[in-house]
């Protein structure tokens, strides 16, 4: 593998899975990734080839860390009880399991958001806040993470709460302003209810925003109401393989 990187992140999405050695030292690629097409049938085995082939492209040795970003909730040693965005023989799989065997390397895998929160914390936007940094993505849901004094507490799915009765996500995510057609104004109105739910329940120090319309953050941050500080997300689409990675290098130490 890359001499320049210390561990190796995975990202599985609906669409694509990607992959790159990191830099843990700098928190960023130490090689450019490489992307392969999620399957069409994307069951427990498809995948897992599909990992094995990234990680066998970059001859990445057991040993490494190797950390995946996953679009589920995942909890060492239990399966899986739940499945959005691949197919649903996944329910019932211990993830861990199934990746370490299948690739033939020692394999740690994270939730998806608190890969990207774990990347913001350690090497973006939230670097070198204490206290608790609460990590968001905007997007067709709500991802959330929770990183207290730089650790991670696992699975959080804040995008559930209940506002204005109704899930949260159905209420102010990206999905909902473009189904809605709201205006950046009104989308910014139901997004000071939503984070001042968030400071009402946790008190965090810092909000953090991912997802692609981040990217568009001075369009609605000016009427997002609240008094905690919020910054934007700035590792973007690396930040699931950064984050991954990173995970993989705190399990690998205990």
């Amino acid at each position: 593998m890359i001499e320049s990187a210390q561990a190796f992140g995975i990202d599985i999405g609906g669409s694509g899975i990607k992959g790159a050695p990191v830099d843990l030292n700098e928190g960023r690629f130490a090689a450019e990734r490489l992307r392969i097409p999620t399957p069409e049938e994307s069951t427990p085995d498809a995948v897992a080839a599909v990992v094995k082939e990234i990680l066998d492209h970059y001859e990445v040795e057991d040993g490494t860390p190797i950390g995946v970003a996953f679009p589920a909730p995942v909890k060492p040693g239990r399966p899986l009880s739940f499945m959005a965005n691949l197919d649903q023989s996944w329910v019932g799989v211990d993830i861990n399991r199934l990746l370490t065997e299948k690739t033939g390397r020692e394999v740690h895998v994270v939730n998806d958001a608190d890969a990207a929160g774990l990347a913001e914390a350690q090497y973006g936007a939230a670097k070198g806040n204490k206290g608790l940094v609460i990590a968001t993505t905007l997007g067709t849901g709500i991802g959330t993470a929770l990183i207290m004094n730089g650790t991670l507490v696992p699975n959080t799915e804040l995008g559930h709460l209940i506002l204005d009765g109704k899930d949260a996500e159905k209420y102010a995510a990206d999905s909902a302003r473009s189904r809605k057609e709201l205006s950046w104004k009104k989308w910014g109105g139901r997004l000071t209810k939503y984070y001042r739910l968030l400071e009402h329940y946790f008190s965090p120090d810092i909000f953090v925003v991912g997802g692609g319309v981040s990217k568009k953050h001075e369009k609605f941050f000016p009427y997002i109401e609240i008094d905690t500080p919020m910054v934007p997300a700035t590792l973007l689409n690396a930040a699931g393989i950064v984050g991954a990675a990173y995970f993989a290098s705190t399990q690998m130490k205990r």
